[in-house]
């Protein structure tokens, strides 16, 4: 790099710029939770003050190019802009006694949005941040396109990095926060003016933001600052799109509009991207696949439709969406719950044995009449009827659990469903898992 890029201003300047030094990088939100060294450790600094930036070298001569050609012709990139795929191979972590990460092994193919998705603690975090080199693993590899990168400066692996918090600098438009990456390039790998200008135009029409280059983050939504913090990532051309969950910040709504918004991005622009999320309706929306984490461990690897119809494990059936759980006992390919009998087959081979079930609420059907077995007998507790999804709680009439069932407007209507009425559930389908699988 450039010594001018790491001149510290005097007290009498401030902000940031090519001579801003870290002063901002340490002050802004965000900054805290990525370790910034004391000023004599200019390497460390280097790595994290790119990965905010992207201020690693590219081919210069590949500038001259339309935006949008570049990323759809992946086949035509040079070495110094194509996209990559990861592979996880033995990653573990431990902070002190606390292991955060076991052996975990994980494939990412090129062009592909991955989602991180796991409760808080399950390692997610950890895992990005070893990927992008902001973390050494203490065992394991991380390896891009059949090359080891374990080793490997942030900077070197060529990854752009979009944080929750935005990290956008303050004092800067959003032009110049988009352009500040190509600016800071040493002087021989910097393009010019001109091309700056049209690149930032690109990415600012990429984001629909044209009509803001002149603003200042103050004057921007959430929703707008995140924009721009992904285009100010993706100027730099990265082979990598790492996401520390980029909307973990925003209200419901925005988040809803803008992870729609990063799929169509993806779809346009085939970047190998990785985020973390605790949300979800996030994952399931966004991602291409899903890495379902808990603990440290890998619980389930799938598309959005394999783990939600499919889950693994308990646990993955569980945090995937609302359930129902019944714990009862499996007798001859049948399963007991209480006073509800259900035909189980591939678990005939099973003999008296405890077992848990999961049933989902939208696949409870709720008749007014006793039809044998195979229903329950309960009480409408609590009805919820907003939308064109009716929820309603209702209380078993054998014991003192509570069911949480979904239907359809028009079928809550035509039932004429009210609170404190009995009726009689019969599940369409359920999830039975014996003893040995099941864990609380």
């Amino acid at each position: 790099m450039g010594s001018a890029l790491w001149h510290h201003s005097d007290s009498s300047q401030s902000g940031w710029g090519i001579r801003g030094g870290l002063r901002g990088l340490r002050s802004y939100p965000g900054a805290d939770q990525y370790h910034v060294p004391p000023r004599g450790d200019s390497v460390q600094r280097i790595s994290v003050f790119r990965c905010f930036c992207g201020g690693y070298p590219v081919n210069r001569d590949r500038y001259h190019q339309p935006f949008g050609q570049k990323y759809c012709r992946l086949e035509n990139q040079t070495d110094g802009g194509k996209i990559m795929s990861i592979e996880v191979s033995q990653v573990s972590k431990t902070f002190d006694t606390f292991t955060a990460l076991h052996e975990l092994n994980l494939k990412i193919h090129t062009g592909e949005l991955v989602a991180l998705l796991g409760p808080s603690g399950s390692g997610k975090t950890t895992l990005l941040r070893i990927i992008a080199g902001l973390e050494p693993p203490d065992t394991g590899s991380i390896i891009f396109d059949g090359e080891d990168n374990t080793e490997k400066s942030t900077q070197d692996r060529k990854v752009g990095f979009v944080f929750q918090h935005y990290a956008l600098f303050k004092n800067m438009t959003v032009f110049e926060n988009i352009a500040f990456g190509l600016k800071v390039r040493p002087a021989k790998l910097r393009p010019g003016k001109e091309v700056i200008r049209q690149k930032v135009q690109e990415l600012l029409a990429l984001v629909k933001m044209e009509e803001l280059a002149n603003r200042y983050p103050a004057q921007l939504s959430g929703g707008q600052r995140q924009r721009i913090a992904l285009a100010r990532a993706l100027a730099v051309e990265p082979k990598v799109l790492l996401l520390d969950e980029p909307f973990g910040a925003l209200d419901a709504k925005v988040r809803k509009d803008l992870r729609r918004w990063l799929r169509k991005l993806h779809n346009e622009y085939p970047i190998t991207s990785v985020f973390v999320t605790h949300d979800q309706e996030e994952a399931l929306d966004v991602a291409d696949r899903i890495v379902i984490l808990n603990e440290g461990k890998i619980e389930q690897i799938g598309t959005p439709e394999e783990v939600y119809d499919n889950p693994a494990n308990p646990f993955v059936y569980n945090f995937l969406g609302n359930v129902n759980l019944f714990h009862g006992r499996m007798h001859d390919g049948k399963v007991e719950l209480g006073s509800l009998q259900l035909e189980a087959p591939e678990h005939a081979g099973i003999g008296n044995a405890d077992i848990v079930s999961y049933i989902r609420p939208h696949d409870i059907e709720i008749c007014l009449e006793d039809e044998g077995k195979g229903f329950i007998a309960a009480e409408i507790f609590f009805i919820r009827a907003v939308g064109p999804i009716v929820n309603l709680e209702l209380k078993r009439l054998d014991n003192d659990e509570y069911i949480e069932v979904e239907i359809s407007k028009e079928v809550y209507r035509s039932l004429q469903l009210k609170a404190k009425q009995n009726v009689y559930l019969r599940p369409r389908d359920f999830k039975v898992y014996v003893p040995e699988d099941y864990v609380i």
